[in-house]
């Protein structure tokens, strides 16, 4: 037994309601469970109780039993005086208020419905599972899985942007500034995010509004401060780079000592940090403006047309400086734009709406809705669980799931999870 089965049945009243008494044989009649409390103090805030012909408005607190309150040092604490029920699942002492009264306490364990408990035992019994609801997940109601994938597509956005608002905070605010940074992590994937992150955050970005209209010389400074020019090179190329990068680096007084390094180990070559920090000065070469395109742009295509940008020159038949390969334009592909947008894109529209008291959840779900879903380790897991996965907002619905509640147990919070407790 653990706490958390305590509160669903509290909140969700999975109980005989009818022959509610306390330990001193006290009618009570719930009115109100209250408000559920996830952070500290009193589990249900402003509830509402009938004890007896008492009429009680306050706080409900939950243990497995009675003696738990004495345990959690809850006398001590100011935060507890407000509680007018302690619910427990096993009643083995009184609790006193700071005035010697007896807090009326109500005794589960003979009145809680038992298919609930005989639910829960099935969720949670041990053995090796992928996810603890995997063998009835198929079964969930097909409106209850879709809504509760909305609400955790919502979250991830959410989570995504507290990134985002520490970058802004960083930033003075700048918008532009925060879209470099998190674009240029994004071009470095999972392999050099932090890496290229590390080279957006060395270079301020009034740095880049000065050279972005020369290609050229934005290259030299994304390339001179990863490190990529430390190695010395007999290529023209190399050294063209390295003699702007030394300019600008001394013009804007830039360092680069303390950054991540660089990974090629183990990538596939158009994912080399030479060709996506080709692609991103190209990106920033063609597009002064690009936050303002960004935030105007509702269509999918028209963020395929903005970012399917490729290399220099040079970039085009080398994947690195020493060797020469096939020619080709070495473009970013729809799914790596697809990235793009999901990771970078749609969430900064969402967090600057916010910053703007406008709404744009619908309009970004429906993006979403128009992406093709990741394929990745989770979206596997659940494909073989039978949840269908039609695009974006689905695939980064189940990446919240199976990392926030699934792997972390909680079940109970989740409407997956409560839907089978409560068959």
């Amino acid at each position: 037994m653990q706490e958390d089965v305590l509160h669903y049945i509290w909140k969700h009243k999975k109980l005989d309601v009818l022959s509610l008494r306390t330990t001193q044989d006290e009618v009570v009649e719930i009115i109100s469970v209250g408000r559920h409390n996830f952070n500290s103090g009193p589990d249900f805030f402003n509830a509402q109780l009938k004890i007896g012909n008492q009429l009680w408005a306050g706080n409900v607190e939950i243990h497995i039993k009675s003696s738990d309150w004495y345990v959690h040092n809850h006398e001590q604490d100011v935060a507890y005086d407000n509680v007018i029920l302690h619910v427990v699942h096993e009643h083995d002492t009184d609790v006193f208020r700071k005035n010697n009264t007896v807090i009326p306490t109500l005794e589960l364990k003979n009145v809680i419905n038992p298919q609930v408990l005989a639910n829960y035992d099935r969720l949670f019994s041990k053995g090796h599972k992928w996810i603890n609801c995997e063998a009835d997940i198929q079964d969930i109601d097909n409106f209850v899985v879709s809504n509760w994938l909305q609400r955790l597509f919502i979250e991830r956005l959410e989570r995504k942007s507290k990134l985002i608002e520490e970058l802004l905070k960083q930033s003075k605010n700048d918008w532009e500034a925060v879209l470099f940074k998190m674009l240029t992590k994004s071009f470095g994937l999972k392999v050099n995010g932090e890496a290229f992150l590390s080279i957006a955050n060395s270079i301020d970005f009034s740095v880049i509004r000065k050279v972005q209209s020369n290609q050229e010389q934005l290259e030299s400074l994304l390339f001179g401060q990863s490190g990529l020019l430390d190695t010395p090179n007999s290529e023209p190329y190399y050294h063209m780079l390295k003699s702007n990068y030394e300019f600008l680096s001394q013009k804007f007084q830039l360092e680069n000592t303390h950054l991540t390094p660089l990974q090629f180990f183990r990538l596939r070559p158009p994912n080399f940090p030479t060709i996506r920090l080709s692609q991103l000065a190209t990106l920033y070469a063609q597009e002064p403006n690009l936050f303002s395109k960004v935030i105007e742009i509702n269509s999918v295509e028209e963020f395929y047309k903005v970012f399917r940008v490729g290399t220099s020159n040079f970039w085009k038949s080398h994947y690195t400086f020493d060797k020469i390969s096939k020619t080709s334009e070495k473009r970013l592909t729809t799914a790596f734009v697809d990235l793009i947008l999901i990771n970078t894109i749609l969430p900064l529209k969402f967090c600057y709406a916010k910053h703007q008291g406008m709404g744009l959840g619908d309009e970004i779900s429906e993006l979403m809705g128009q992406i093709k879903p990741e394929v990745n380790g989770i979206t596997k897991g659940f494909e073989r669980l039978k949840v269908k996965t039609d695009s974006a907002l689905d695939s980064q619905a189940l990446i919240q799931l199976k990392s926030e509640y699934c792997d972390k147990n909680r079940c109970l919070q989740c409407a997956i999870g409560n839907s089978l407790l409560g068959k």
